[in-house]
């Protein structure tokens, strides 16, 4: 396609469209080659959400990347496509603008399990990748964590350091070597990139060995110095990259963009915490991510020149901001917004005419509670933050001095707010026993008691063998699961005070505000006894000396109703009058210290029904935590090497993988993640820790298929290294075919010659009609190192040994060093193309038989 010929066909049924920019037009890139990028080209990745949990208020996103050498021109019209292509698509697209090395962590999301940069032009870019490709050798650098890339650098040993995973790729033969500081998880990341390339361009048929030891692993070593020379001098540590943390993140600034006369003005308009209002429908905006994101969001009636000179306004702001020319770029349209920036907002609305083609916009209906389908439908667990019925076992402990005193059942549900407490519940999930342990912290409690209610809960988890799900709860806060386990009857008392068995301690006069309309988001909690503190929205109890009053406001429903008549037998039991608002006796007002106004206004919950979950895997290099993002999240992206963070608006989920090193600091994170969220999240938003293999419902349903045999099944790392002997074993055939090709240094450079290059390109070839020996992965083998051969350089013609000196020689008459069993590789090229009528390269690449006998024809054998 070509700029006046009109856009490509695009698959419905296909979430992921890449085309490349040849010639100035659009060429498909075979699927096979997705996640293949030359550094010389621009492409155009198109992304359209296939399942429903993903579509819920979910636009396409439409990107244009620039490899680092790419031409101008080239750079033009990938913008100029992207541009056609938005006006085709419509409204409900997302564009993005993506430098080499640089990328979003939506564009990173498509591409498992990494991105391949390579080298090269338009040439080398129309193969892109040919599956069965073994005449093949390149140097890869394998470098992230969570977003794996792999670069193509120069095939030498300066190309190497400490930090990175490095691929030797051979054709035939791949040798990841980890560098000896790089952790465990990349390491895992660097052999699943080897082991795709070895599925996708070798249908499956190349032999992998992993250098985890250069000592424990000379077969290996031995290939990878024939090919790269002998390492000379030390290798160097890198600098570690530049990331930007959530603190930096949250510095955001909103602009407003609009032309005066000749001459666009950029004028900024606020910073945060920015609200939705600020968007006007005519109007262009700018909102700067701190440098790290640069987003433009048009209106529905802005005009269609704006619009199209987004892109150009964005990189004009990134000049005069300084900042670098790889900044990402993300436009958007009036109602087609991504969740990333949704979520800078305090809060974010859909309005009617948003919706347009965009499917349904995510809001839950309300649901009826069928608590039996909870464990079937893990989704539904998931929205109504419910793992069950309520009908478990409960335990709970005040936290007195440093230790847990238990409370005694009668004043289950009754705590105060100068306190800490443990609330363990224990429930059946598919006939496996199940443990939540709620960590609930008054708002008055002092630092002496919040640090003993961690370490029994520490305690408490090791006496349950690491099985606990622990969930952080601040007072006020506390999740529906938490409310109805004391069945909508928790009651916050002020103070604090030494639980003995009794009742809460008597008072003059006390005011109770109760909230909720059920069981699981009822609550009570004690307020300073003032007529300022009553709301005509909700339920108040006054208790004096001498009797109690339930004050029901104008805007209180029948539910509220009756959820307050339950608690009051909870906290008193003196003779109760019911007073509607507006018809309050002398004495109510007596005991409150007389009227004073008080809100009337019917509160609105918050409306959070369009909030997107959102997942992050978790780091602290510099202290600060960072985050990378998993957009269109699924379970294979969690690996027992991470802590992630799990953002469902109510509720921030810390997943701790099972050989995660900073699990201790989790907890942190997510209490940082608040602090510094651009949008100004509640710091009482619960946090809950989850471990790998003891998932609730409530965490497992935010994804879109769960496997609960998925951490069973798995090798690890290490298995998938030391356990493939088969691959060992073909991997020690292939160092006996180095050795018999003399792939060794020459004495007068210490580096590898060509002929010895060329001899494995030819040994790979013949051993792929040889060894059938599947997709295994080898390990670091020990296999024992052959003496080398070496010729006199005197006695060489041409590169190579007099034919005289090699036809029809008897083993014990070759000159020093020449292997009987491949006489015909110290040939000169000339000879050996006058003799045998091929190429060397010709004759490696057929089959071995084949080989044998033009060797006995022509006296070499």
């Amino acid at each position: 396609m070509d700029i006046t010929t009109g856009l490509p066909a695009i698959d419905s049924h296909r979430d992921l469209h890449i085309w490349i920019i040849e010639n100035l037009k659009m060429v498909p890139v075979p699927e096979r080659a997705y996640g293949n990028f030359f550094e010389e080209h621009c492409y155009i990745i198109l992304h359209v959400p296939q399942n429903l949990k993903t579509t819920q208020g979910a636009a396409r996103d439409l990107h244009y990347w620039v490899g680092k050498k790419a031409g101008a021109e080239a750079q033009g019209a990938a913008g100029t496509f992207v541009q056609h292509l938005q006006e085709t698509l419509g409204g409900a697209t997302v564009q993005h603008r993506e430098a080499q090395g640089y990328e979003s962590d939506c564009f990173c999301s498509y591409f498992h399990p990494g991105v391949i940069y390579r080298k090269g032009g338009l040439t080398s870019a129309l193969k892109h990748v040919e599956t069965n490709m073994y005449n093949i050798q390149r140097l890869l650098r394998i470098k992230g964590r969570k977003h794996v890339s792999a670069t193509e650098v120069e095939l030498s040993w300066n190309s190497f350091n400490k930090d990175d995973i490095f691929l030797l790729d051979l054709g035939n033969v791949m040798i990841q070597w980890n560098g000896p500081k790089s952790s465990i998880s990349e390491k895992a990341r660097g052999l699943a990139l080897a082991c795709s390339l070895q599925a996708r361009e070798r249908g499956g048929r190349a032999h992998i060995g992993v250098v985890d030891d250069e000592s424990q692993a000379t077969d290996l070593m031995e290939i990878m110095e024939a090919v790269l020379g002998c390492r000379v001098g030390n290798l160097y540590t890198t600098m570690p990259n530049k990331r930007i943390n959530q603190l930096q993140k949250a510095n955001v600034r909103l602009y407003h963009v609009y032309e005066k006369g000749e001459d666009l003005v950029i004028q900024e308009l606020a910073t945060r915490p920015l609200t939705q209002d600020l968007l006007r429908e005519e109007d262009c905006y700018i909102l700067d991510q701190g440098g790290f994101r640069i987003y433009v969001w048009q209106g529905r009636m802005s005009g269609l020149q704006e619009k199209r000179a987004a892109f150009s306004r964005a990189l004009g702001f990134i000049q005069a901001k300084g900042y670098p020319s790889y900044t990402n770029v993300e436009v958007l349209n009036d109602g087609a917004e991504s969740a990333a920036f949704k979520q800078l907002f305090g809060t974010w609305s859909v309005k009617q005419h948003r919706n347009r083609n965009l499917g349904g916009t995510g809001k839950l209906s309300q649901v009826k509670l069928d608590v039996s389908k909870l464990h079937s439908q893990p989704e539904l667990a998931a929205q109504l933050r419910m793992v069950d019925d309520c009908s478990g076992k409960v335990e709970v402990w005040c936290i007195q001095d440093i230790s847990r005193q238990p409370v005694h059942p009668k004043l289950y549900g009754q705590v105060y707010a100068g306190n800490c407490y443990l609330v363990l519940y224990t429930y059946q999930k598919m006939g496996q026993v199940q443990y939540i342990l709620y960590l609930w912290q008054g708002h008055q409690a002092t630092k002496h008691k919040i640090k003993a209610l961690n370490s029994n809960a520490e305690e408490l988890d090791l006496m349950h063998h690491g099985a606990l799900v622990q969930e952080y709860v601040t007072m006020g806060s506390e999740p529906p699961h938490f409310l109805a386990i004391f069945q909508g009857q928790l009651v916050v008392f002020q103070g604090s005070t030494e639980h003995s068995g009794k009742g809460p301690p008597a008072s003059a006069t006390r005011l109770f505000h109760v909230q909720g309309t059920d069981s699981c988001n009822t609550r009570t909690m004690e307020v300073p006894a003032r007529a300022s503190a009553l709301n005509s929205s909700d339920i108040f109890l006054l208790v004096t000396a001498s009797i109690c009053y339930l004050w029901f406001g104008k805007g209180c429903s029948g539910d509220q109703r009756e959820m307050a008549r339950m608690v009051v037998t909870v906290i008193s039991e003196k003779n109760m009058d019911i007073v509607m608002e507006g018809q309050e006796p002398p004495q109510f007002w007596e005991a409150l210290g007389g009227r004073a106004p008080y809100p009337s206004n019917k509160s609105l919950p918050e409306d959070v029904s369009n909030f997107q979950p959102r997942l992050f895997e978790c780091s602290s290099p510099k202290g600060h935590l960072v985050l990378s993002e998993m957009v269109f999240f699924s379970q294979k992206d969690l690996d027992k090497h991470d802590v992630m963070l799990l953002d469902t608006c109510h509720e921030i989920f810390l997943w701790l993988g099972e050989a995660a090193s900073e699990q201790k600091k989790a907890v942190a994170w997510g209490r940082e993640y608040l602090q510094t969220h651009p949008a100004g999240r509640s710091q009482a938003t619960p946090i809950v820790l989850v471990k790998q293999g003891h998932e609730p419902p409530t965490f497992t349903g935010w994804f879109f298929t769960w496997d609960p045999y998925k951490w069973t099944n798995n090798q690890s790392y290490e298995e998938v290294v030391d356990g493939s002997l088969r691959a060992v074993s073909a991997i020690a055939e292939i160092t006996a075919e180095v050795h018999n090709f003399r792939l060794s240094r020459w004495p007068s450079t210490g580096r590898t010659g060509p002929l010895a290059l060329q001899a494995l390109k030819g040994s790979q070839n013949s051993s792929e009609n040889e060894l059938e020996l599947g997709p295994n992965v080898g390990g670091t083998g020990t296999g024992a190192s052959a003496s080398s051969y070496h010729s006199s350089p005197g006695s060489m013609i041409n590169g190579g040994l007099a034919r005289k000196q090699l036809m029809h020689q008897a083993a014990e008459d070759l000159p020093e060093g020449v292997d009987p069993a491949h006489k015909e590789f110290y040939l000169s090229d000339a000879d050996f193309q006058d003799i045998f009528g091929k190429s060397k390269e010709e004759f490696y690449s057929m089959a071995k038989w084949k080989q044998q006998q033009e060797k006995k024809q022509l006296g070499f054998f």
